[in-house]
């Protein structure tokens, strides 16, 4: 005897329920109309763009160029020859970067977690935030420029050194942005890793210190495998936001003669805005963003399977 299940109606909302999604809405409405006024928009203006010939927006005589914008990497010797070493400097730093991920937001974490820190020490971590990129570019130059940066002096005054640190230097350039970068994002990372800690059964870490496990044991079969998605959603972060540095390059000479400094951000703004090729700069840019989209998006769903 076949049975049908009966669906029950739904209640519904009450005035206090209503109440409380309209503040929701009203808290996200701000955040909302930014992102499509400042994204969204911007984004769909210019699709139309990339299949033409268009310089700047001030160009009048603009043609229809159909693909040729997404072929020319792969043709033009000149772009190539500007976009590839701009690609390999970007990886240096994404690497790099995302090693200071780990140093600065990895250590921080386990710091607080373990030591218990209270929310004064957390609050310093996270005041770097506060610093603009422009400003974070300009305290690495005041820092290591060659003959008035802070440490340099520092480093002839005390201890005779000669070999001085210059940031316009491309070794300089290379180890020094990444570790201001992380500097500045430490309090991000540990946010992200500390979510993770405190999502650890504090039953499995006594057991195992029962058990004699070392704090490294406990580390590395306890604390990590169980963190891997909040190693999952960094990882993200940091590769999306490395391709995305752009204001910290100014100070250091992006723009002008420091060519370690010319990541593919830089590139992108120099042929949109400056060598006047709007539409290939911006062909290039969604080239360069789909993969990353694609790549964030497959680590969220490894994040999601992990995490459930």
């Amino acid at each position: 005897m076949a049975t049908t299940t009966e669906t029950r109606p739904r209640k519904p909302m009450g005035q206090l329920q209503r109440r409380r999604m309209l503040g929701d809405w009203l808290l996200l409405a701000p955040q909302f109309i930014l992102f499509a006024g400042l994204t969204l928009l911007p984004f769909v203006v210019a699709i139309p763009m990339l299949f033409t010939d268009q310089l700047s927006f001030q160009d009048t005589g603009i043609e229809w160029a159909g693909f040729s914008n997404f072929t020319r990497i792969f043709t033009d010797s000149n772009i190539q020859r500007e976009y590839l070493p701009a690609l390999q400097r970007t990886l240096v730093f994404v690497t790099l970067n995302y090693l200071m991920v780990y140093v600065f937001g990895l250590t921080l974490a386990l710091l607080i977690y373990e030591i218990g820190f209270r929310g004064w020490f957390f609050t310093i971590v996270y005041l770097p935030m506060m610093v603009s990129g422009l400003a974070t570019g300009y305290m690495a130059t005041m820092l290591f420029a060659k003959s008035t940066g802070t440490v340099n002096l520092m480093l002839g005054e005390w201890f005779g050194a000669r070999n001085l640190i210059d940031i316009q230097n491309p070794t300089g350039t290379a180890i020094i942005l990444p570790i201001m970068i992380g500097w500045r994002y430490a309090g991000f990372n540990v946010a992200i890793f500390l979510s993770g800690l405190l999502a650890i059964p504090t039953e499995t870490i006594e057991a195992a210190t029962v058990d004699g496990a070392s704090y490294w044991q406990r580390l590395w079969r306890i604390y990590f495998p169980q963190m891997l998605p909040s190693f999952i959603i960094a990882t993200i972060f940091c590769l999306i936001g490395s391709f995305g540095v752009f204001d910290e390059l100014i100070p250091l000479g992006a723009l002008s003669s420091n060519n370690e400094a010319k990541l593919l951000s830089v590139l992108f703004f120099t042929y949109a805005f400056t060598s006047q090729r709007l539409a290939l700069g911006l062909t290039l840019t969604l080239q360069t963003f789909l993969p990353l989209v694609f790549v964030a998006l497959l680590l969220q769903r490894l994040q999601r399977r992990l995490q459930y």
